[in-house]
Parts: structure tokens; sequence; C-alpha cells
């Protein structure tokens, strides 16, 4: 029971919510850009919230499933197609065994992820099935898939009877996650360092471009040069995802998933956790406009946001169950 790569992508990799307890070790958390597109996928096929599922940029890769497999796709609209027949975002597929899929062009959003149902069939690492490309563990072999890689699977069942000589069938159930990215503005909360700009409401008034350096590391924007009165870099402290630094040009970067521990560049602002999301989905030389809010507002959105999402797990769980009954496959 496997899935295999026919041809590799961009950049893809396997990853989770995160890998937590290791920062002061100097292991960042990593883990999946957009976690609401990861609890989608892992929702819409049984799984936990923690289940590893792919990461893909495009052009994504190309795949051969060697077993049938029920599946779902969310995040970043990139074209799926199985046998040229176009596939939904955020509804639970059955594919049969011998199906190929294929990612024809970008429409929406920068990364696109898919879940099977189980899971895959490796090793975490210190707890997490997250990818670390640096320390090149986690994941499928702590690395980005190449070409002839074979992905196992966890659940082992026989769907074709279901899929009556098809290549893939529709579930009839879906997520509906819009309404669960902020793609207007980003919000953030002031940072430590952020007295320290000469104008504070350039961060606000002013419109940012993502550069062309925009990864899984950070994404660096460009646009009007802020100023601050400390000269000089800072004493190292503590960073994390979402944390915005001044450098020293005047230009900023947002921190993300394989940011690094420490620095010592400003830390003007923070990124609010529940915008971390539409951040991910921000693509090279796309605007992006900030809100100021206050932590106690950040904390409320959070919350708020997690708890549509279990409501959207709890649904799909009975959803799900409901069809594996009727179909004798609980």
């Amino acid at each position: 029971m496997s899935i295999r790569v026919l041809q590799p992508g961009l950049l893809d990799t396997i990853q989770d919510t995160g890998r937590y307890g290791y920062q002061h070790l100097g292991i960042n958390p990593g883990g999946a850009m957009d976690r609401i597109a990861v609890r989608a996928v892992n929702a819409l096929v049984g799984n936990t919230s923690a289940t590893g599922v792919l990461e893909m940029h495009f052009p994504a890769s190309s795949f051969l499933f060697e077993s049938g497999a029920i599946i779902a796709l969310s995040g970043a609209d990139f074209t799926a197609t199985i046998d040229g027949r176009p596939l939904p975002l955020n509804k639970p597929i059955l594919v049969a065994a011998h199906a190929l899929l294929h990612f024809k062009g970008p429409v929406t959003g920068a990364r696109c992820y898919m879940g099977v149902r189980g899971g895959f069939d490796i090793e975490p690492w210190m707890g997490s099935y997250s990818t670390h490309l640096k320390a090149e563990a986690g994941g499928f072999r702590g690395r980005a898939l190449q070409k002839n890689d074979v992905l196992p699977l966890k659940k082992k069942a026989s769907y074709a009877p279901l899929l009556e000589h098809k290549d893939f069938k529709v579930l009839p159930w879906m997520i509906y996650t819009d309404n669960l990215y902020h793609t207007s503005q980003l919000r953030i909360t002031a940072g430590s360092e952020y007295t320290l700009l000469s104008d504070a409401s350039q961060l606000v008034t002013h419109t940012f471009d993502c550069s062309r350096h925009c990864d899984r590391m950070g994404y660096r924007l460009e646009g009007v040069a802020l100023k601050h009165y400390k000269e000089g870099e800072l004493l190292s402290s503590g960073v994390t995802r979402g944390t915005i630094q001044l450098m020293p040009d005047g230009q900023m970067i947002i921190l993300t998933a394989d940011h690094q521990t420490t620095g010592g560049y400003p830390r003007i602002a923070h990124v609010i956790t529940a915008d971390l999301p539409s951040l991910a989905q921000h693509r090279s030389y796309q605007q992006i406009n900030f809100l100021l809010v206050s932590v106690n507002e950040a904390i409320k959105l959070h919350y708020e946001q997690v708890q549509r999402l279990q409501l959207l797990e709890n649904a799909c769980n009975l959803q799900l169950e409901k069809w594996l009954q009727t179909n004798g496959l609980y």
C-alpha cells in the first residue's frame, strides 16, 4: 500500500503541525506552513489533526497510486487532475489503484496539501513527522521528495467495488475553509522593539510587496524603508514563527516555519497565529497590508478559529463514520 513519486516537484515534503519543546536546543518547531489546510485534509479523511500530510509547492510532484486510498486536497489550487479529470479541493476523494495524480498549474495560493486516510507509514523524529531539511531528519528520509520515492501508507483497504471501474470518486461532504483565512490584511501585534520605530504608523499605512525571496524560512518584504532609533544589532534573543524583524536596510522579513531560533534584529511586530495560514498562501510579488491589533484580540481570534476547526472536524468524522458503516468498511 503506497504512493510512488513519478516526477518530483519544486519542494514537496511531509509535514505535520510541528515539533515543539526543542527550540532551546536550536531545533525550531517547523511543521506545515498552513495549519488550516493540514487540519482540513486530515479531518476530511478521518485522521487526527497531527497526522503527517504532503506539503507541495508548484510545480508539484506527480504521483502514481500503487494501491487505493482516500485522499483530500486543501490550501492552494494547483489544478489537480487524475488521468486528466479535475479534482476538487476540500472534499474527500476515493482514488483507485494505478491512478495518476498530476498538478497542471497554479490558480490561487502558494502551497497545496494532500492528506491520506491513515497517514504515511514513516517513523516520527522527536515526536513529529515533519521534515527538518537542515537536520536532514523527520518526514521521508529527512528531505524533499525525489523521483521514484515510494511513500508507504498505514491504512490498508480495498475500495475497488465502490469505484465502479472509475479512477476516482468524490465523496459527498466537504469543508468550507474560505472564512477561516483573513486575506484582506495580515493582523499583527506590536513587538518588543516596536517603539524603536521612528514612525510606527508607516507599518500600517503603507503597502508592502512579497519579494522573490519568500520561502519556508521567511518572507522578505519590499516597500518604504522603515527607520529605528537604535543603531546596530541588538543582543540575540528568541524569535518565533510570525516574528517581523527589521533589517539594516530598513526592509522587513517575516519569519516562517523553518526560522532560526534566535535573532539580533529588532522584532518590531508579530503576525498573529490566526493569520499565519493566510501568510503561507501569499506568493512572491503579492501585496501585503498590516492591521495592528491587541494581544487580547489576537488570542480571541485564534481561539475562535480553533473552535471553528474543531466543529468542522467533528462534522467530518461523523460523515465519514456513517459512510464507512454504510459501505461495510468501518
